[in-house]
């Protein structure tokens, strides 16, 4: 019965042994403004320029709030911004934002609302950098009330995204729970 269970335990330690890298976790904001492909959010299809707070062509500003992983990223550090995004069709970027050693690749968008005094984007993309795991980021882009004017503020904030441990979890549970049973059996005879 020892042996059982002896061999039971020993194939749970070597079949479940993964290399699992650290994912990026937490969140960043970033601001600043942009210059559309018209003067109107109804009819915008493309961010021509970014600027950050201090009207930098090609940058955006990161604002406070970030967590996690980007909490040692001081707000108002500039983060490199792609040369232009096009959402309208949606339009992969890869290195549509860059700070503090992460890059985020954008993978898709969704327009939620675009409006003459509204654009709200979603979608997904990965962030990478800093020695981690390349990181799964749900995001969200907004910008308001452009009013016909050539550049308009904007926000935009990623959350990393869960990602399930495959079911090591579950498997080791399930060997604990069947040595106490083993065990019971054992000490009750």
């Amino acid at each position: 019965m020892l042996a059982v269970l002896a061999t039971g335990v020993l194939s749970c330690a070597v079949f479940s042994q993964q290399a699992q890298a650290t994912a990026i976790q937490g969140n960043i904001n970033l601001a600043g403004a942009v210059q559309f492909n018209t003067h109107s959010l109804l009819t915008a299809a493309s961010v021509n320029t970014w600027f950050d707070a201090h009207g930098n062509a090609g940058f955006s500003s990161v604002t406070t709030g970030g967590t996690g992983d980007f909490a040692g990223i001081a707000a108002g550090t500039q983060a490199t911004t792609a040369h232009s995004w096009m959402f309208n069709p949606s339009t992969a970027t890869p290195g549509l934002w860059s700070v503090g050693g992460f890059t985020f690749d954008l993978l898709s968008s969704t327009i939620m609302a675009q409006t003459t005094t509204l654009l709200a984007i979603s979608g997904t993309g990965i962030v990478s950098g800093n020695g981690l795991e390349p990181t799964s980021m749900e995001w969200m882009f907004t910008t308001q009330n452009a009013g016909g004017r050539n550049l308009t503020r904007f926000s935009f904030s990623a959350n990393g995204v869960a990602v399930p441990d495959g079911g090591t979890t579950v498997m080791l549970l399930g060997a604990a729970l069947g040595a106490l049973g083993m065990a019971r059996r054992f000490l009750m005879n």
